[in-house]
């Protein structure tokens, strides 16, 4: 039994080619998705032919398209965005900076961006800066940088972790001036 069969399309299918192609997809893909919803049918020449005038409509609509987003691409390249996000003490968000969001803050400052289009290398779980790829088709990309700040200021003042030598004693580390300055005020505090 033949695992995929080949259609043409009626319509523009996302990712798989647009009307008038013939496409080779997999028989599940075309008997649940593409023949119900009339994207396909059994490819013969009297229906190429019917569908020849929409073609050149569907490939001049993707050629504007295109042109729309290398223009895009020309503005987004370099762009720096900066997100606030609720965090701890040590930086770590309390949720995670997602696709949509980056997507949809780039939408509010004019730069029309779907989520799909918004590449992340790593998940974006801590108060940093990171490069995001937006992707728009193989050759159109452009980098931005992304900021991610905390809601509130952070203390910078955390208590420094303990280093020890190899026999294990204890590295005695000279204190930073606020810290220093703090320590003087509690035992001024405490003497009177």
């Amino acid at each position: 039994m033949a695992k995929s069969i080949k259609l043409l399309l009626t319509e523009n299918v996302d990712n798989l080619g647009i009307v008038g192609d013939v496409v080779n997809v997999r028989i599940g893909y075309a008997r649940n998705y593409l023949l119900p919803r009339d994207l396909a049918t059994t490819p013969s020449d009297e229906i190429l032919a019917k569908l020849a005038e929409k073609r050149a409509k569907a490939e001049k609509d993707l050629a504007a398209l295109r042109a729309q987003r290398e223009a895009l691409i020309s503005k987004l390249e370099g762009i720096e965005l900066t997100l606030t996000r609720a965090c701890n003490d040590q930086g770590h968000l309390y949720g995670s900076v997602t696709q949509h969001d980056i997507a949809e803050s780039l939408t509010e400052l004019g730069f029309p961006v779907q989520g799909r289009e918004v590449r992340l290398a790593q998940t974006i779980k801590r108060v940093d800066s990171f490069d995001v790829l937006v992707k728009f088709d193989t050759d159109l990309e452009a980098n931005i940088k992304l900021y991610v700040i905390a809601d509130r200021a952070l203390d910078d003042d955390r208590e420094e972790e303990m280093e020890f030598d190899n026999e294990g004693n204890l590295i005695e580390k000279p204190r930073s001036a606020k810290v220093a300055e703090a320590a003087e005020e509690a035992e001024a505090a405490a003497t009177e």
